[in-house]
């Protein structure tokens, strides 16, 4: 237990300690997407019925920027420790699959929800969002966060160089971050790419999200909890087994 403690600590310090790179530029990023397309789409645009663009807008962005840190903390980690070789440090104590595991994914899940806080701290600002299900809210951003922190720590084991997880960042994450409807509703898209979004699990953590701040999403809820905990499941145990054989991790 002490390991395990040590190491989620080493990597929540790992991010903090750099944080006006890690916590504020993504900050700035979504504030930006919000002032451009709010400026843009707001007159134009309206998906729930009473909802403003822009409220709609903060949500999305507010989910997209704890996925994408989640995935960014576990994956940069475990390159980093590869790349300069002092991953030895981190494999040699009595620390298990499991708790190697856990201390990795739960650290990207705290950095995802601080700047996930931190977006949504400064968005509202802009807009007046209602909390209709605050539940709902916590269990997609939690699992959300999980997800990405294990799909990290996949990237980061597979990954012997920093090209390589920034094709995987670029080819995979982000093209799935930002068609999961984020900036829109899948229902403004034509038929085809609304079915090709229902197989986009992103899609689903953002729905489930935003249906806790307004009670309205594009599917149900349920049907969102049921696809993001079976995304969970499946890379959980993937990830485990990765590191149970040590993959690209032991000689």
């Amino acid at each position: 237990m002490d390991g395990f403690l040590t190491l989620f600590q080493k990597e929540v310090l790992r991010f903090w300690k750099v944080s006006f790179q890690t916590v504020a530029a993504p900050v700035l990023t979504s504030l930006l997407f919000l002032l451009i397309f709010s400026h843009v789409l707001e007159r134009h645009v309206q998906v729930y019925a009473g909802v403003s663009y822009t409220s709609f807008l903060v949500p999305g962005l507010v989910m997209m920027s704890v996925l994408q840190n989640a995935f960014a903390n576990s994956s940069s980690s475990l390159i980093q420790s590869k790349v300069t070789g002092n991953i030895i440090f981190v494999l040699l104590p009595p620390i298990s699959y499991r708790q190697f595991f856990a201390a990795y994914v739960l650290a990207a899940i705290v950095r995802g929800f601080v700047v996930g806080l931190g977006v949504l701290l400064v968005t509202l600002w802009f807009v007046d969002l209602s909390w209709r299900a605050p539940l709902w809210i916590l269990v997609f951003a939690v699992l959300g966060g999980a997800i990405m922190g294990a799909l990290g720590v996949i990237a980061g084991i597979w990954a012997e160089k920093f090209d390589q997880l920034a094709a995987f960042q670029n080819f995979i994450i982000m093209p799935l971050t930002f068609l999961s409807g984020v900036f829109y509703s899948i229902h403004s898209l034509p038929a085809f790419w609304q079915q090709v979004s229902h197989f986009n699990p992103i899609f689903y953590m953002i729905d489930g999200f935003r249906y806790g701040f307004f009670g309205a999403s594009d599917v149900s809820p349920w049907a969102s909890l049921g696809v993001v905990s079976g995304c969970f499941v499946v890379l959980t145990l993937f990830t485990l087994w990765l590191l149970r054989v040590g993959y690209k991790l032991r000689a």
